[in-house]
């Protein structure tokens, strides 16, 4: 049985003080998340258990006092427990393909295999004891090859490969050509392979599309050993994992439940510590009020009983276990976003968008509207066009046929998600103030919202972390009045406070949202309406991300359940067939005979009503979705004014529309 526990862990990195008092219980089969801020020492917390960083203790601990600057607790892992941690990329040879990597996690197995063929060809000129040996050689080969998984080798790989989204291509690329994104996805699939009794995750979710992150989600879940992960991706944490470690001011705290329950949790402790400091204050205020009083009415009486009790009470007051005032709320970005005036009605229109790279269709005959006040999150796979998209949106790139176009009186501001800076030895505040003309003081106050305070404005940008980058872009960008905000990937390289502290922000812009993420949590909050790129178009989702999954999941279920249905079908009709072939060469025919005709007859009857039951909830799936394009083409209308060829285009289609809603209603009344 695997355990990993730590036990008051006191670390430190040369002579900064890391950790200060970490305990913590992981038991066998537990799916546990660490939270934090950036740089609170989570990765530092899993490298202790990978083994890659030591505990310094001083010379005869724990029996001698520990000097400052040494190390102090515990960390323990039962015996032969295996541990792999996803950071680490090892070297290999220029020539090793991803297949050859992933191929690694078998070569125990290979071994066993190839001396097996040995034993087989030797077995062949053997005889008597030498033979008898062999064969019991042999037996006890086949049994390892059996307990290591060896006839489920193409059956793990290929799992691993589809839900990771490794394709032939990718297989057969050198590992060293790789971006390190993409050798981190290969060593993480290396991994779940090895199927280690301990994996040890820091943000896995980096480098991976929605699709794959979800995959991950479901294998975590199913996972047999013990996983512990560091990830800033709260839907994950929701979905994947059963408890949280939280580390805050170098200690930490174990929550029960996923991240939701975690943040739930925290609130109520808060609420709790809140109540219990406000009566302990009152009793502290009391007690020193009384004091004051008795030694007051020593001096005038001269009695000294009066000064022995304030004296007896003051001990007890200093003796008294002070509970520390709770912070409500982390030091955050306080943001104020307010919009220019009002765009017009359309913000965003795509009308017969095409584009496509050499052999590859990005977009074709797309069409997309997106109005005044709308938050919009636009998904898909990696490389189904997001990003292209908005190029030629931003007019960086042309499309092949058709067009898009910002809307009247829009006013943006656009966050890429690679950040680059023209000169990165500029500090903070020179960079905010190189084209802005503002007075210091102004410049400081502004850039304090964005928590840059007293030196740190002074910083280099080239010092500045990925979260200080995002939020020095941000300061610059929302200084100018805007009423269009596009976003590409904002919550990258953020911590979670600073995530929550720019959704809060959101919440307060009146203006129009759109934006790329893969933050399903982020979407969630943020989005009021999903757009999806799939089959080389644009399909919109009336809600958040959970209400885009959930359509997704019944139309699967749907297909799903009229494939095995239509599968039923045919097997039935065989064995009636077959039946009616029976009944012809047989004369007589007995009451036993005869039930499986009627059972035939009975399954017709079922399968008839279930495929009827198919038929309508498709017929209703479709009317959904005419009559929301319909609205969409009304709305279009309202604002195309005197734009008569366009007005005719929209009103052709709406006809269209219109004529297929009357015949799917009919078929949906007569089935």
């Amino acid at each position: 049985m695997s355990e990993i526990a730590l036990d008051g862990v006191k670390k430190y990195m040369d002579t900064t003080l890391v950790l200060k008092n970490i305990t913590f219980l992981i038991t066998e089969g537990e799916k546990v998340g660490i939270v934090g801020g950036n740089g609170c020492g989570k990765t530092t917390i899993l490298k202790l258990i990978a083994g890659l960083l030591k505990l310094n203790h001083c010379a005869g601990y724990p029996y001698a006092p520990v000097p400052p600057g040494y190390d102090e607790g515990w960390v323990k892992i039962s015996k032969d427990t295996t541990v792999a941690y996803l950071e680490q990329i090892p070297q290999y040879a220029d020539n090793m393909k991803v297949i050859d990597v992933l191929n690694q996690s078998f070569e125990e197995i290979h071994m066993v295999e190839k001396e097996m063929h040995l034993l087989e060809k030797s077995m062949q000129e053997l005889e008597g004891k030498e033979l008898e040996k062999t064969l019991n050689r042999y037996s006890e080969l086949l049994q390892l090859y059996e307990f290591k998984g060896g006839y489920e080798i193409d059956e793990k790989l290929n799992k691993i490969c589809t839900g990771l989204k490794f394709d032939e291509n990718f297989l057969n690329q050198d590992f060293n050509l790789l971006s390190g994104g993409e050798k981190t996805t290969v060593i993480l699939g290396k991994h779940l392979i090895d199927t280690p009794d301990v994996l040890l995750l820091d943000e896995p979710t980096n480098h991976l599309d929605m699709d794959s992150v979800e995959w991950l989600e479901g294998y975590i879940k199913n996972y047999k050993g013990i996983v512990i992960v560091v990830s800033h991706d709260r839907y994950f944490l929701d979905h994947a994992v059963t408890k949280i470690i939280e580390v805050e001011n170098k200690v930490c705290e174990t929550y029960f439940g996923n991240y939701s329950d975690f943040v739930r949790q925290k609130e109520e402790n808060l609420q709790i510590q809140f109540n219990n400091y406000k009566e302990q204050s009152k009793k502290i205020n009391h007690m020193e009020q009384s004091i004051k009083e008795l030694r007051e009415w020593a001096m005038k009486a001269d009695n000294k009983k009066f000064f022995k009790r304030a004296a007896s009470m003051q001990i007890k007051l200093d003796k008294l276990e002070r509970i520390e005032k709770p912070v409500a709320q982390h030091q955050s970005m306080r943001l104020n976003l307010k919009t220019s005036e009002r765009s017009g009605k359309i913000v965003i229109k795509a009308t017969g968008l095409s584009k496509s790279f050499e052999k590859k269709n990005i977009l074709h005959n797309a069409e997309l509207l997106i109005q005044y006040g709308e938050r919009v999150a636009l998904i898909g796979p990696n490389g189904c066009g997001k990003t292209t998209f908005l190029k030629m949106l931003l007019g960086e790139l042309t499309s092949d046929r058709g067009e898009v176009s910002l809307g009247a009186n829009v006013r943006m501001a656009y966050l890429p998600q690679n950040l680059t800076f023209e000169d990165e030895e500029l500090t903070v505040l020179d960079y905010f103030r190189e084209d802005i003309s503002i007075l210091e003081g102004k410049a400081r106050e502004h850039l304090a919202k964005f928590m840059f305070y007293g030196g740190n404005v002074f910083k280099k940008i080239k010092l500045l972390s990925g979260g200080e980058k995002v939020r020095l872009k941000l300061s610059k960008l929302l200084y100018h009045d805007v009423n269009l905000l596009i976003l590409d990937e904002p919550t990258n390289h953020l911590d979670t406070a600073s995530i929550e502290s720019i959704e809060e922000a959101l919440y307060g812009f009146k203006g129009t949202i759109f934006f790329i993420s893969h933050d399903r949590y982020f979407i969630n909050k943020i989005s009021e309406r999903v757009i999806v790129i799939e089959d080389c178009g644009f399909k919109s989702y009336l809600g958040n991300y959970d209400y885009y999954k959930n359509e997704k999941e019944k139309l699967a279920n749907l297909i799903d359940s009229e494939s095995q249905s239509e599968s039923f079908l045919k097997k039935s009709n065989k064995n009636e067939v077959k039946g009616k072939k029976n009944t012809s060469t047989t004369e007589n025919v007995t009451q036993k005979d005869k039930k499986p005709k009627s059972h035939h007859s009975a399954s017709n009857q079922t399968n008839k009503s279930e495929k009827k039951a198919f038929q309508q909830a498709k017929v209703e799936e479709r009317v959904k979705a005419i009559e929301s394009e319909i609205r969409e083409l009304e709305a279009c209308m309202e604002v195309s004014g005197t734009d008569y060829e366009e007005l005719n285009r929209l009103f052709s289609r709406k006809e269209a529309l219109s004529k297929e809603l009357d015949q799917l209603l009919e078929e949906w009344v007569t089935t």
